[in-house]
């Protein structure tokens, strides 16, 4: 019943007790004192009858607001917890005296990452890309060996010199095809972030790989944790700015001009100023020697310090530029016989704009006891075993520049030239065989269809002088399809 029915009728009540006890109605009668006492019990019962209504009515007012069958509750609904139902008689937008009815709000989720894909809170994304190169070689003065990387990319150390007749190669591979996996997740306030990455193109070929299935290993390139400013795993070394790196049909490029090294380090970033940042790191050490009368590399695997790294990344309006730094111990110890020396070099780099689709790019690095860094170690870091029986340090040099021609937005060439020489100590007489220079250039053309499709070609000369004086070359045209993704 509601209050303006009760009300109304309580009313009606009152009037009509009024009625029956209006004095001069009638005179006094027993007959009538019977009556009046009978509508006053009457009266009496009607007020009891109200109360209990009245009651009755705010009970139901008090009592928890059930489901209707408009707004059923779901039947698979979890049960409401304690924190939650605190936090909804809490809420600071309840106005006094509404009933404490708890609220079930609906929990903020994240939304879907626009790139890659959610696992819990962690952020998980897939790329690489998927290539095929067709590679038609000449070589001048012999041939490559069965299996030899050089057939696939350019390879310097791998040009054959000596053989007395010239010889073609060619070959279709889709070794290069590359996988990446990253993810970031949100820790402290910023982001921990993992990269592990593969492809096939260093794997060495089984034996008679190409005559049916083409088997090829995965081989690792990169896996690190990034955190803030700090990366701790495998990445490209500090001493490389692989942003200069020119375009290419090939697996590198200029490859004995250039800085080429991922290796296990830690490295630590340290913003300067805006456009300005130093990179110091502690990599992974491994010594290269080479015996005097062998110009065959080998790896001491006897060090006791890691390789220490200094860049110093500088962006400006004229371009992008890096300079590098090494400090490194090179040391060999055999059944205890051995010697240590100090390498050290430094490299600087850069790419520069020209216009709107136009650039520059090169790379210089000089300096001591550092060939493994160059080339894919074209030369050794030291000679080991000269008339004193000591380390030998062996002076290099290596360079390279590319020239990046925007004809349109899809299509592009770059022309390219590379150089790396090596001075071998004074009082070691050093073989024959043992590399000296490297020299050569290429042009290609680029057309890139749509986002991640390129198709290119390629054409390459380049010249391997050993200490002798002899030489090889290599003519190499190349065609690739690459789809990243």
């Amino acid at each position: 019943m509601t209050r303006k029915a009760f009300k109304t009728r309580l009313a009606l009540t009152a009037l009509l007790a009024g009625t029956a006890l209006v004095p001069g109605m009638a005179q006094a009668q027993t007959a009538r004192e019977i009556e009046l006492e009978t509508r006053l019990k009457a009266l009496e019962a009607a007020v009891q009858d109200l109360r209990g209504e009245l009651n009755a009515a705010r009970r139901t007012a008090s009592a928890p607001i059930a489901p209707t069958s408009m707004n059923p509750a779901p039947m698979n609904a979890n049960p409401m917890t304690a924190s939650s139902m605190s936090a909804a008689s809490e809420s600071p937008d309840r106005s006094p005296g509404a009933t404490n009815v708890a609220e079930v709000r609906p929990v903020a989720t994240k939304s879907a990452p626009t790139d890659g894909f959610r696992v819990g809170n962690t952020t998980v994304k897939l790329g690489g890309f998927v290539r095929l190169n067709a590679i038609a070689s000449r070589y001048s003065d012999g041939e490559v060996a069965v299996g030899g990387l050089g057939k696939e990319f350019f390879l310097p150390q791998q040009i054959p010199v000596g053989g007395g007749f010239s010889s073609q190669d060619l070959l279709l591979s889709a070794r290069q095809t590359r996988l990446q996996f990253s993810t970031a997740t949100p820790m402290n306030g910023t982001e921990i972030k993992t990269l592990v990455e593969f492809d096939f193109a260093l794997a060495t070929a089984p034996v008679g790989a190409q005559r049916a299935t083409n088997p090829y290993t995965p081989t690792f390139r990169r896996g690190f944790i990034e955190y803030g400013n700090l990366l701790v795993g495998q990445e490209w070394s500090t001493f490389q700015n692989i942003a200069v790196l020119p375009e290419t049909t090939d697996f590198v490029g200029p490859l004995d001009g250039t800085v080429f090294n991922r290796q296990a380090l830690v490295r630590y970033s340290i913003p300067l100023r805006p456009g300005l940042t130093l990179q110091v790191a502690a990599e992974n050490p491994e010594t290269q020697t080479a015996l005097p009368t062998n110009a065959a590399l080998v790896d001491t695997d006897d060090d006791r310090l890691p390789d220490v790294v200094a860049r110093l990344n500088w962006k400006s309006t004229l371009g992008d530029f890096a300079l590098a730094g090494i400090a490194r111990e090179l040391r060999t110890d055999t059944l205890g016989s051995g010697d240590t020396a100090f390498g050290w070099g430094v490299s600087g780099s850069g790419k520069i704009p020209i216009g709107k689709r136009h650039d520059l790019r090169f790379m210089a690095t000089y300096g001591q006891g550092i060939g493994r860094y160059l080339g894919l170690g074209y030369v050794p870091d030291a000679i080991f075993g000269g008339t004193a029986g000591q380390l030998e340090r062996i002076d290099n040099f290596a360079g390279f520049a590319a020239l990046r021609i925007g004809w349109t937005d899809a299509i592009h060439s770059t022309i390219m030239g590379s150089y790396q020489s090596a001075d071998y100590p004074a009082g070691v007489i050093v073989t024959g065989l043992a590399n000296a220079k490297s020299y050569g250039g290429a042009a290609n053309l680029f057309w890139s269809p749509g986002k991640g499709f390129d198709i290119g070609v390629e054409y390459r000369h380049a010249v391997r002088e050993l200490v002798s004086g002899d030489t090889g070359a290599l003519d190499r045209l190349e065609f690739a399809f690459k789809y990243g993704f």
